[in-house]
């Protein structure tokens, strides 16, 4: 057993062993393939340890097309230049990482460079093979992904090969990434169901070494790729997110900026995880737009600009009004349907419709509003009429459609809201179960709030 000098944390402490295996260890007493994979605990806390700087990445042009229909040149441009406007100047979305293999592909990165952002900075992302490395070094790159899988799923299963292959494979490709000045980010694929301890940090700390001998960073991507990856503390690696966080840092010799998490949701968890990951070290976390990417998804970007404002206290300069435009350019553009309640970003993500909220919204919007919803996002909170609506949902609706407040609100008790509510009444009472759509609710307030129409048309002119 060897052991060394640990500058991380200056202690003496065990050198971790890379372990070549005849056969693959697929941890089937955590993953049986044939039921639910366990929640198995080891009992083990690590500490926190939250970076100075925190950042967020995209890989809406790179796994984010692996689960929609292509995007064109154009469509990739006018997101970029969305994600370069809600950045705003912050240096906050750092990152987007692009696919480098068709003509298609290449003409949206160049044209996504010629624009000279300083942020988002333009990536790539290739697999391990020297080919493909050959089309960044062309394309004048700075730096790259570099998919290194590292679970024996994949070692063995879809690569054919064995540890000492893979390992040998991967770090030729880095090390000619480093000998062309080209920063590699390494993805750990599947490293939730990799053997830490016996492969991924012996591997790591290869990649550190070279980094050391060019001078060069060698960046760390751990990647959840089926979302399997646990926030809560005392769960056993591999699925362990502070464990993993912990063990690149502190073991694996990598400096938090060089560090970054890339996460699924297959299980509910990608934004969590994510969450988690800054907490205990990393300080990238990646994402893409909406949470569209394979299978379930990604951590959705937006989800996490939120999560850090709530982490740091502020955003910097962050515009998050354009949240809601990247969701209008989602829906009315690239007929992408949002769920309607999809947190931030959905139609309804704000609205109510039970009686006893709307009377809530009535007397203080901020009773069952998350935030100040429309000076932050430009997004006033909404109020869906149906049965259950009463005087109060009726009486809010009007207001907020409106734009209503103070003397002005219009009261549940008036006894037009209460008119409006026997005609709804008897909607439902005929067996109709869908929401009253706004236009239906618009007519109605015409019939009753006639002065509303000419209020309305004053404000918008």
């Amino acid at each position: 057993m060897n052991v060394k000098f640990n500058e991380f944390n200056r202690m003496m402490e065990i050198e971790f062993q890379f372990r070549d295996v005849e056969e693959p260890n697929l941890f089937r007493n955590i993953f049986p393939y044939n039921e639910i994979p366990r929640l198995v605990f080891n009992h083990r806390i690590v500490p926190m340890h939250v970076p100075k700087e925190l950042y967020i990445t995209d890989t809406t042009f790179r796994d984010g097309q692996q689960a929609r229909s292509p995007y064109k040149v154009e469509e990739i441009c006018r997101l970029f230049d969305l994600l370069h406007k809600l950045d705003n100047g912050s240096g906050t979305i750092r990152q987007s990482e692009f696919f480098v293999y068709t003509k298609k592909d290449r003409e949206a990165l160049t044209k996504c460079m010629e624009k000279g952002y300083d942020f988002p900075q333009v990536t790539a992302w290739i697999r391990a093979r020297k080919e493909d490395f050959r089309i960044v070094r062309e394309l004048g790159i700075k730096e790259t992904g570099i998919l290194v899988s590292c679970s024996d799923y994949h070692i063995f299963k879809k690569l054919k090969m064995n540890r000492s292959k893979a390992m040998e494979t991967y770090l030729g490709i880095v090390s000619e990434a480093l000998s062309e000045n080209t920063i590699p980010r390494c993805h750990l694929e599947d490293i939730t169901r990799a053997d830490f301890y016996g492969f991924v940090l012996p591997f790591v700390n290869k990649l550190m070494e070279l980094s050391k001998e060019a001078g060069i960073p060698v960046k760390i991507r751990a990647c959840d790729t089926l979302g399997l990856g646990v926030s809560i503390p005392g769960i056993a690696l591999p699925r362990s997110v502070p464990q993993i966080i912990y063990g690149l840092l502190n073991y694996g010799g990598v400096p938090s900026e060089w560090l970054e998490w890339h996460g699924h949701n297959d299980f509910y968890r990608a934004v969590t995880n994510s969450t988690t990951a800054w907490l205990y070290g990393a300080a990238a976390v990646n994402t893409a737009l909406l949470g569209i990417g394979e299978r379930t998804g990604n951590t959705p970007l937006e989800a996490m600009v939120i999560e850090y404002i709530q982490l740091r206290g502020n955003g910097k300069n962050l515009n998050l009004k354009v949240i809601t435009e990247i969701a209008e350019y989602f829906e009315n553009e690239l007929n992408y349907e949002i769920p309607p309640r999809t947190p931030f970003v959905g139609r309804a993500f704000n609205a109510t419709r039970a009686g006893i909220h709307a009377d809530g919204l009535l007397k203080g919007e901020e009773i069952y509003n998350i935030f100040d919803t429309t000076k932050l996002l430009g997004r006033p909170p909404v109020v869906a009429v149906d049965a259950h609506s009463g005087l109060a949902g009726i009486a809010a609706w009007l207001n907020s459609y409106f734009l209503l407040k103070g003397e002005n609100a219009i009261d549940k008790k008036d006894e037009r809201v209460a008119r409006i509510k026997e005609w709804i009444d008897k909607e439902y009472e005929s067996g109709r179960t869908t929401v009253m759509g706004d236009s239906e609710m618009e007519w109605l307030a015409s019939q009753y709030f006639p002065e509303l129409f000419s209020m309305h048309q004053s404000r918008t002119e």
